[in-house]
């Protein structure tokens, strides 16, 4: 197809988008900017809010080269938001940094596209996120363009058409989820049985599998999981950081974690799991990998009889009550 582009225009697809290697952050700051045809002294306007907003301002004048993967993020972002194009184009990448910087670059986007009348194009499997961005989204199935108009109904079309085997992913060789400690294997959430494709009621027990290799030790590893609503609300979070204190570091290996999910926690919804690998203070290794599951019974409603399928909620638990006479 084509693209016909009307105005300067900056992109964040990878970590390390435009950036050299062997030159420092600052360095490489002004290096975007000329390739966007901005002027050093236009460049130098915006270079302390940049730094600032990066966090990286301790190590700005080291080569990026020996920055991690959630350093390179935060100051390709704060380069491609601050600097003065028209139009932004910002990928998946925003998955490798942390909840907290997510939010803000969030409402950075938000400020971008609302004051300052730029154009952001915003690739995401986060649907939190795209919901809060996006008043319009287009949505995208084996490289075609399947609908387009509010983001609302594009979100629920995308779950519409994920909906079926998604309680289990893996990758392989053809598809790798890795990086230069990790190799994800396959995430399952599975019933009692190990069933991966059984209805679930409200009160069906789940275990969350996650099957990955490590290609040398990793100290202080942290395999989590956040489970959301479809929409991006966070339920519940937890890792197997308890489990293993006696296994620190992890050696090189193959290894499962598992999480058993209780029953009669859940609503009847579609629930989202998503999984990080990170060692906390330092850093995450890898993250943006998900698989979804729909809670299609309700075995036991404490409102009694309603007239929604399902009483208001993310979760229903079932809580211990005691009725006396005062």
């Amino acid at each position: 197809g084509n693209i016909r582009v009307k105005g300067r225009l900056a992109s964040l697809l990878e970590v390390g988008t435009g950036f050299h290697p062997e030159l420092t952050g600052r360095e490489n700051i002004f290096l975007n900017g000329a390739i966007l045809g901005m002027t050093r002294a236009e460049i130098r306007k915006q270079l302390d809010a940049i730094i600032d907003f990066s966090g990286c301002g301790k190590y700005i004048d080291t080569p990026v080269k020996r920055y991690s993967s959630g350093m390179y993020v935060r100051l390709a972002f704060a380069v491609a938001a601050h600097l003065e194009s028209e139009i932004l184009i910002v990928d998946e990448v925003l998955a490798v940094g942390d909840a907290e910087f997510q939010a803000r670059c969030i409402g950075k986007m938000q400020d971008v596209s609302q004051q300052s009348g730029r154009t952001i194009l915003f690739v995401s499997h986060n649907m939190g996120a795209v919901k809060k961005l996006c008043p319009q989204s287009a949505l995208m199935r084996h490289g075609q363009l399947v609908n387009f108009g509010d983001t609302q109904e594009i979100i629920n079309d995308y779950f519409a058409g994920e909906s079926q085997n998604q309680r289990k992913r893996s990758w392989g060789k053809s598809d790798p989820a890795e990086c230069d400690e990790i190799e994800l294997h396959e995430i399952s959430v599975s019933d009692k049985s190990g069933s991966y494709d059984s209805v679930i009621a409200t009160d069906t027990p789940l275990k969350v599998n996650i099957s990955y290799s490590l290609k040398k030790p990793v100290h202080q590893l942290r395999v989590s999981i956040l489970l959301t609503t479809n929409d991006g609300t966070v339920v519940i979070s937890s890792s197997d950081m308890m489990s293993d204190v006696e296994n620190n570091p992890r050696q090189k290996g193959s290894y499962v974690s598992s999480c058993s999910i209780p029953p009669l926690l859940l609503n009847r919804m579609q629930y989202v799991v998503r999984v990080d690998f990170e060692i906390p203070r330092a850093g995450h290794l890898l993250s943006g990998y998900h698989v979804d599951f729909d809670v299609s019974e309700l075995t036991v409603n404490q409102l009694g009889r309603t007239r929604r399928p399902s009483p208001p909620g993310i979760v229903h638990p079932l809580l211990d009550w005691e009725v006396k006479a005062a």
